[in-house]
């Protein structure tokens, strides 16, 4: 298996270039979690693994709280289902809160205070209450805790680490949180070998070929866990040694054919560069391209990343303005306009390429 064959098998894994699911809380569950904290970015990763979706799909999904966004790994945003975000979020906080702990002290914020704070976080969102993060923070406020800033985002997320609140339905563009009970009343408990286990699988179902420091990476978990986890669901994996690099992926997935052509618009932070731990010239075809490119928005054709791409809005239309590394074939630069259709057709909005 050659870094290309690598690259296409995660397009199928990914169901980005077959096999798409039929509702976003079927594509985070594939996925385990999908990073969200650029929400239209988010919105439109999702799509890209959905038949027929728009952006309204994703947006009812969110607000029905079949969905939910919250701080779970890394730590960062992401979608998780009401059925996983519990046992995920007892598996993961731990260690959010390891990376978190020089600011909890520079802030001058401990166990006690945190108590503190949950309770009154609780107590202001009681009967369905959903409230914004700055509501939050005056509620905060009048219970005599400093809230501002910074530590008024440490608060509110250690909220979510703790499984009190998540999020809540959005109020025009405004983000909300609910309580934790109150929009996932039948998430699942599990013993942490059974959630390591569990999310191990998820990754490499969703993600893989991936190696061991893959899921260390995207987890966020130490690289002790990370080779545990594998240890548990390697008899369900299928392995290949490439370099020296063991990588693992479904067993179930069958190997993936070329593809003629296919291009994707990828958003920022899409699971399909974010997932994995280290980014090299073999995904972008050679092209010498900074670390940093797989938090862009990129153009991907043939499971290499070809180049970057922006959206702007002008006069009730998507504007597309492309930057590849090199000029586009004819047969490229018609599939890569393809994929801005789609991206238009998902907004509901005509498409300008500029």
């Amino acid at each position: 298996m050659a870094a290309t064959a690598i690259a296409l098998q995660r397009l199928d894994q990914q169901r980005l270039s077959r096999n798409p699911l039929t509702t976003p809380d079927e594509v985070v569950t594939w996925l385990g979690a999908v990073q969200a904290q650029d929400y239209p970015g988010a919105q439109w990763a999702l799509g890209l693994r959905l038949q027929n979706a728009t952006d309204d799909v994703i947006e009812r999904a969110f607000t029905a709280g079949t969905i939910l966004r919250t701080h779970v790994m890394r730590p960062t945003w992401h979608f998780v289902t009401p059925a996983d975000i519990r046992w995920m979020l007892g598996l993961t906080a731990p260690r959010v809160n390891a990376v978190n702990a020089s600011m909890y002290r520079q802030l001058e914020l401990d166990d006690a205070l945190f108590r503190r704070s949950n309770a009154v976080i609780a107590r202001a969102l009681q009967g369905g209450q959903q409230l914004t993060r700055a509501e939050l923070g005056s509620a905060l406020a009048d219970a005599g805790i400093v809230a501002e800033g910074i530590r008024l985002g440490c608060l509110v997320q250690r909220a979510e680490l703790d499984a009190v609140v998540c999020s809540g339905p959005r109020r025009g563009k405004q983000f909300t949180y609910a309580l934790l009970d109150e929009r996932a009343p039948h998430a699942s408990s599990l013993k942490r070998d059974e959630a390591l286990a569990e999310l191990t699988r998820r990754y490499y179902t969703g993600h893989g070929p991936a190696t061991v420091r893959d899921f260390a990476w995207w987890s966020g978990l130490t690289a002790a866990d990370a080779r545990a986890g594998l240890d548990m669901v390697a008899s369900h994996l299928t392995r290949a040694v490439i370099d020296g690099e063991t990588y693992w992926s479904s067993a179930s997935m069958p190997p993936a054919a070329r593809p003629s052509e296919p291009a994707f618009l990828l958003p920022t932070y899409d699971e399909f560069l974010v997932g994995f731990a280290a980014f090299d010239k073999s995904r972008t075809g050679g092209q010498k391209a900074s670390e940093n490119l797989r938090f862009d928005s990129t153009i991907v054709i043939g499971g290499q990343v070809v180049g970057r791409w922006r959206r702007t809005f002008k006069k009730g239309a998507v504007v597309i303005e492309l930057a590849p590394f090199a000029p586009l074939t004819a047969a490229a630069g018609e599939a890569v306009t393809a994929a801005a259709q789609r991206y238009g057709e998902f907004l509901g909005m005509p498409v300008v390429m500029a």
